[in-house]
């Protein structure tokens, strides 16, 4: 029996599981918070959280350590190894314009589809760079070296070796490698940066970065998106729904999709496969809006729902509170329609609103599913995910069985079981193309049953007061 740890450093908290390698099964668990911070970091203060998640001897025994990190942070060296300045992470706005700016100069979203399947969000370090050019060029003009959070952290944990390693999952957040072709594109760099410079070698999901000065396996680690989804098992025929404020549907598929209008993202997994993503800016954030507006909470509004019927009286809520990315309507605002003195009752409103964001989030899982994708079961993560409504409600609009897996740190447990398929074939023990069977997580199962032809109605209601109100807007 080996012992393997997985180390999740978000952008928020570190934290890390110690697992038995053969079984996947916990044995200890720590956790700590980052300081509160902007949108610059100073990365050691990653290093200090995990020092601090892993008191008390919670590595003891450890022979293996898995990295998943925050995507889409960036992290600037100078020729010397140093950082030119603090790291860059995800939720910095400050490159909306460089975003607009890239787009353009490349020739347009679906030149960037096209490229690395995925057009610039303010998100993504290749914004980061044309921000960083524009907004600091002294500091620019010194970057030789680009890295990301988990590529950071790895390189910190072996002693800051010579080498510099990522995988194919952070890779492919970059906005400069193309998970179709698995290869960088120094030109885009160079586009945004106004440079060349050096990147990470790429290695593969069960090779090994290298060993600490103490010995332990560093595994090629990963970001959380791709983590999570391995620590969650899904495979061929899984989708994953992410219920946040904001929306994100993804799926495990053989092949990377290359979408013209950009709504997918084409990235890698941590498997050798890939991860189409699909965002929606809309999703808890309707729920919590209409439980202000009726004075209740999310339990509330729940419980009120479920006093309504299939349909909620007419009523149909496009739910784009924030405008909405999928279908991209970035300037639109909510809709509202079906109002009769009949269905002018909270519990129809509350009903509406749950039937309108899963009808939102179900049209990103058509966007995958109309390029092939197949969906059998989805996932569905976040505390919202607990609420009686949306479990009664999401299996027939989604049309699709339904698991909600039962509370766990799936991120970390993806890195600790990417650190025992590297351990595993370091022994011998595992093939490079056969990652350690892991018990699937604990979940409960909803069916769409005898609500599924019902569901669909409402679904079908849904779609025909969207493409009356927004016509084609799933064709540009």
């Amino acid at each position: 029996m080996g012992i393997v740890a997985g180390l999740d450093s978000s952008s928020d908290s570190t934290r890390i599981v110690v697992c038995d390698m053969d079984t996947g099964a916990v044995l200890r668990q720590g956790y700590a918070p980052h300081p509160a911070g902007g949108a610059d970091v100073d990365p050691q203060a990653w290093l200090m959280s995990l020092g601090e998640a892993a008191e008390g001897g919670l590595l003891e025994g450890v022979q293996a350590i898995g990295v998943s990190a925050q995507q889409h942070g960036l992290l600037a060296l100078d020729a010397a190894g140093a950082l030119v300045r603090p790291a860059l992470v995800g939720n910095d706005r400050r490159a909306q314009a460089a975003a607009a700016d890239l787009i353009e100069s490349l020739g347009g979203r679906t030149a960037w589809a096209q490229a690395v399947g995925a057009v610039p969000t303010a998100s993504q370090p290749v914004a980061k760079l044309r921000w960083l050019a524009r907004a600091e060029p002294e500091a620019a003009q010194r970057v030789a070296e680009l890295i990301q959070p988990h590529d950071w952290l790895v390189w910190q944990l072996l002693g800051r070796p010579l080498r510099r390693t990522t995988d194919r999952g952070t890779a492919s957040s970059s906005g400069y490698w193309s998970a179709a072709t698995g290869s960088w594109r120094p030109d885009l760099v160079e586009l945004a940066l106004g440079h060349q410079v050096r990147l990470p070698e790429v290695i593969g999901p069960a090779d090994a970065a290298g060993h600490t000065p103490e010995g332990l396996l560093i595994s090629a680690g990963t970001g959380e998106t791709m983590a999570a989804a391995f620590g969650l098992g899904v495979g061929l025929g899984d989708a994953v729904i992410s219920l946040g404020a904001s929306g994100s549907v993804f799926s495990v598929h053989h092949e990377a999709l290359a979408d013209p209008t950009g709504t997918i993202l084409s990235y890698a997994d941590a498997t050798g496969m890939h991860l189409p993503v699909v965002h929606t800016l809309n999703a808890v954030r309707v729920l919590r809006g209409t439980a202000e507006l009726l004075g209740t909470d999310l339990e509330g509004l729940s419980a009120l729902a479920m006093k309504s019927t299939s349909g909620a009286y007419g009523l149909v809520l496009l739910p784009y509170l924030e405008g909405e990315r999928t279908p991209h309507l970035p300037h639109t605002a909510g809709t509202l329609t079906g109002l009769r003195r009949e269905s002018m009752k909270p519990e129809h409103l509350a009903r509406a609103a749950f039937e309108g964001m899963l009808c939102g989030l179900a049209d990103a899982l058509d966007v995958l599913r109309n390029r092939g994708v197949q969906v059998r079961r989805v996932f569905l993560l976040g505390p919202a995910a607990d609420l009686q409504a949306v479990r009664a409600i999401a299996p027939a609009l989604l049309g699709a069985q339904v698991v909600v897996p039962q509370p766990a740190d799936y991120t970390a447990l993806g890195a600790a079981r990417q650190a025992a398929w590297a351990l595993g074939v370091s022994h011998g023990t595992h093939a490079p193309q056969d990652p350690p069977r892991w018990p699937a997580a604990a979940s409960q199962i909803f069916e769409p049953g005898d609500e599924l032809a019902v569901g669909q109605a409402v679904r079908q209601q849904y779609v025909a007061v969207r493409e009356q109100t927004h016509p084609g807007a799933f064709d540009v």
